[in-house]
């Protein structure tokens, strides 16, 4: 049994990735070939060719159509095989698997498990990804770590006073106690601290040109499994929002991950940062991208280590957690969850359609 949920949507690419060309990457262990056709579909096929397991990525496109680089077999949007070399006849069992994919606010999604099961309604919005109102910066890092590392990293923002200090941690980050709530109907943890009176890290002073102590407010949503997003608020310190009316008076920042597993030790890591303010002012989007990605390889470099110690380690390690660790735990009984009752459904749906 995987360690990651089935029956489940995952971020596969962004959209502006999956243009004129073949790309492949592994999700939740399945190689998959990602292509857009003529008409602007998105496709997703099983990245072997059924002849000899020829990497479909590593061929070309005609007409909508891959060609496997090394006979020649074509294969059209569906998996199935059109062309084969030298016969005309093609064996019924000449099909490659297609999987369900779908674009959201500038995201593919592609669904894992059952494609019979697939419901696009359960795919988590992040609409401010394809909003006027908002610039973006964002990037994609692969992690040599089991994706529930980068979850538990997430979760537990106090670790930017130590790991990210000098960019995005101050005191206050660790030193504030947190809140957190759980919607197990929609496998869902919030988890908010508020700081009122912070020092203002680096990352926002030169962004937003505040010049000394802020609120700063922290606010994430967990989607389990794939889907994180932390609400920023930036403010002078005493500057709180209004009963009534916009928050003008705050910079919002949304931070955004999606975190895919690719295999059981690997892990894809979708990062991107939407700002309400300074729209179109170069040097702060050159500013938060470079900064942002210096976090991400500090993070990278930190759980890519953990994943080296914790295959070392002994059966049945018992790790300490504390207060600061609730909605990591949370989000760790929610997976479990999943991942059982994605086992269940597939479970039940074969049995459905066994004869």
């Amino acid at each position: 049994m995987p360690s990651w949920p089935v029956n489940q949507w995952y971020v596969a690419a962004y959209s502006e990735e999956i243009g004129d060309g073949l790309l492949g990457r592994t999700i939740c262990g399945e190689p998959l070939v990602f292509y857009r056709t003529g008409e602007g579909e998105v496709v997703a096929l099983a990245d072997r060719c059924v002849h000899r397991r020829y990497p479909l990525s590593l061929s070309h496109l005609k007409d909508d159509q891959i060609v496997c680089g090394y006979h020649g077999f074509t294969y059209d949007k569906t998996g199935a095989c059109v062309a084969a070399p030298a016969q005309k006849r093609i064996p019924r069992t000449a099909r490659v698997p297609a999987w369900t994919v779908r674009e959201q606010d500038s995201l593919v999604w592609v669904w894992i498990g059952d494609q019979e099961l697939a419901d696009e309604a359960l795919i988590p919005r992040a609409p401010w990804l394809d909003s006027p109102d908002y610039t973006v910066v964002r990037g994609m890092e692969p992690l040599k770590a089991r994706y529930s590392l980068l979850v538990d990293n997430l979760m537990d923002l106090s670790h930017e006073t130590y790991l990210h200090g000098g960019y995005i941690g101050t005191p206050e980050v660790a030193e504030t106690p947190i809140t957190t709530e759980v919607d197990e109907d929609a496998n869902v943890v919030y988890v908010s601290r508020h700081m009122d009176d912070a020092e203002c890290p680096p990352f926002y002073s030169k962004s937003t040109g505040i010049d000394g102590r802020i609120t700063r407010w922290q606010d994430v949503e967990y989607h389990a499994p794939c889907l994180y997003l932390l609400h920023s608020r930036i403010a002078p310190a005493g500057v709180l929002p209004p009963e009534e009316g916009p928050d003008d008076k705050a910079f919002h920042v949304e931070v955004t991950y999606g975190i895919t597993p690719s295999t059981e030790h690997e892990t894809l890591d979708f990062w991107m940062v939407s700002r309400d303010f300074a729209l179109d002012d170069e040097e702060v989007t050159e500013f938060l991208a470079t900064n942002n990605h210096t976090v991400v390889m500090q993070d990278v470099v930190a759980l890519d280590l953990l994943e080296k110690v914790v295959e070392g380690e002994k059966e049945n390690y018992q790790e300490l957690s504390i207060n600061i660790d609730t909605g990591a735990l949370a989000a760790r009984r929610i997976l479990t969850k999943l991942v059982a009752q994605g086992e269940e459904r597939t479970a039940a749906a074969k049995a459905v359609t066994a004869p």
